[in-house]
């Protein structure tokens, strides 16, 4: 009988060891990458359950003969791997506007152009939960997008990016 009793506290403790890390249920931050002509993304994450979560990120781009931004929300799902390690993946959408100068020069003549866009995302990444309150994550985000996309002529956009936040 003891033996049946310590069997099954034993069982109950490692199932309660094992059970899914909980995510913070806020974190602010930047998500530095640059593949789209957007640069640094401010990040804000909201969890909405134990598991899964809301990511908004807002990126912006100034220059000298162009100026745009982009907006993305993505749903992500996260998965414990080990300790602080996870895993996450989502879809999401989002939209823009850029302008650009005429004084731009592209394939020999000025250009001066301007376009919004919608597009269609998905995420996958990892990440590590610091027992202090830092997230550092790396993410792969394909974008479809949908506008004139006369800047660049091509819709599809992949973006590889480091994130650093603040959880609170």
């Amino acid at each position: 009988m003891k033996k049946v009793i310590l069997l099954t506290v034993a069982i109950l403790g490692f199932g309660f060891a094992a059970s899914a890390q909980t995510i913070s249920k806020n974190a602010i931050g930047l998500r530095l990458g640059d593949s789209d002509g957007f640069g640094a993304e401010v990040s804000y994450q909201r969890a909405l359950s134990d598991n899964n979560r809301l990511e908004l990120d807002l990126g912006w781009r100034d220059g000298k003969h162009y100026d745009g931004f982009k907006l993305a929300g993505i749903y992500q799902w996260v998965w414990n791997i080990d300790g602080g390690f996870n895993w996450y993946a989502g879809p999401g959408a989002g939209f823009g506007a850029y302008s650009i100068d005429n004084d731009y020069k592209k394939h020999g003549h000025f250009e001066d152009d301007s376009d919004t866009f919608v597009f269609l995302a998905g995420d996958i990444g990892i990440e590590y939960n610091f027992d202090f309150p830092l997230l550092l994550s790396l993410d792969f985000r394909p974008e479809l997008g949908f506008g004139d996309d006369k800047f660049d002529n091509n819709d599809l956009d992949f973006d590889i990016a480091l994130g650093i936040r603040y959880q609170f």
